[in-house]
């Protein structure tokens, strides 16, 4: 049986630490009362077109911790597949105290994976082909961003901020992480975006420049000072106004976009900076845009010729939209299981 070795556990898993109390009872009694019978449990999710992920963690899941792993029977899907409602993604064969005391681990590692890497794939897919950056570090806890960077890779990411992201992904289309630079950064240099962003070119010269220019909410002017002092050594500026504010440029010229919202990154603040950087002669220096974007905002920019190079983003990452339910369906090879689940015959499932 083949499985992942990539995936790291806490060594407490193998003790139930992480496992609710009722399991670690139920495997003491069958211990007791039913030491070799041998269950069948399938594993499924009640939403449309899922990405299916998870299942290469839950396998490195239960040779971890299954006392008796090479004694299972295991049918699969894999990461990446698209899945429908009910549909089983992942069957077990044994006795329940080899692997039935993992069942809540296993739901919640298909159902934190596989929501990302559906939200991970809408968003690649309103994109129309530009360039995602994973910010997910400042949305989520990091002890999951190993898992959190897989699941989005899954869905289509290949652009990440943190080594953590990338830790289970081996893909040499996977570009190292990198990013920009925080308001920390500018806020060390007076509040002055132009020296900051000489300090960091003059401290990472073989990095993209990218200059974060909302500091002062003034967006287009600030881009436009930068992009003047760099020339062709800029690469891009970033936008990242707060949704309670309207830069000082589209609060200007708020006239001429009648019916747009103007707060935080706006379509007008992305027009306005292009426009700007334009007129000067900086045709070549992209623009990322970051804050409160999800896959309907991006779809929203895009229908509106939005002049974005890149789009970033973190928490519309990591919701968790998606359950997954395991149920045993049969003992000894008979059916037995709660009403209205049934065993589910699939000719998609692969032995494992």
């Amino acid at each position: 049986m083949k499985t992942t070795n990539k995936f790291q556990f806490d060594p407490r898993v193998k003790d139930g630490f992480f496992v609710a109390d009722y399991f670690k009872k139920t495997t003491a009694i069958l211990e007791k009362y039913k030491p070799q019978q041998i269950v069948t449990m399938q594993f499924f999710q009640r939403k449309q077109n899922t990405v299916l992920c998870g299942i290469e963690e839950s396998l490195a899941l239960l040779k971890f911790a299954s006392k008796n792993f090479e004694g299972l029977e295991i049918w699969a899907l894999n990461d990446g597949d698209i899945v429908q409602p009910l549909e089983p993604v992942l069957k077990i064969k044994g006795r329940y105290q080899d692997f039935g005391w993992l069942e809540g681990m296993i739901d919640g590692i298909l159902a934190r994976n596989s929501s990302i890497a559906t939200n991970s794939m809408q968003i690649v897919q309103a994109a129309k082909g530009k360039p995602l950056l994973n910010m997910l570090d400042r949305a989520d806890s990091f002890w999951t961003l190993p898992s959190d960077g897989y699941a989005s890779y899954i869905g289509g990411f290949r652009h990440f901020v943190s080594e953590a992201a990338v830790e289970y992904i081996n893909d040499e289309t996977v570009a190292k992480p990198s990013g920009t630079m925080p308001h920390a950064l500018i806020q060390s240099f007076d509040g002055n975006i132009l020296e900051a962003t000489k300090a960091f070119a003059t401290t990472f010269p073989e990095v993209n420049l990218v200059s974060l220019v909302d500091y002062h909410n003034d967006c287009v002017n600030d881009a436009v000072k930068v992009a003047n002092y760099f020339k062709e050594k800029l690469w891009a500026v970033r936008l990242d106004t707060a949704g309670n504010l309207i830069d000082k440029t589209v609060e200007q010229n708020k006239e001429e976009y009648p019916g747009y919202s103007l707060n935080g990154v706006s379509v007008p603040l992305v027009k306005e900076v292009r426009k700007a950087l334009d007129a000067a002669g900086h045709h070549h220096v992209k623009i990322i845009v970051s804050s409160g974007f999800n896959a309907e905002k991006i779809a929203y920019f895009e229908s509106e010729n939005a002049p974005v190079d890149i789009y970033g983003m973190g928490d519309s990452l990591a919701k968790v939209t998606i359950g997954f339910t395991g149920d045993a369906v049969l003992i000894d090879g008979k059916k037995e299981s709660k009403f209205g689940r049934e065993n589910q015959e699939s000719q998609r499932l692969i032995k494992r």
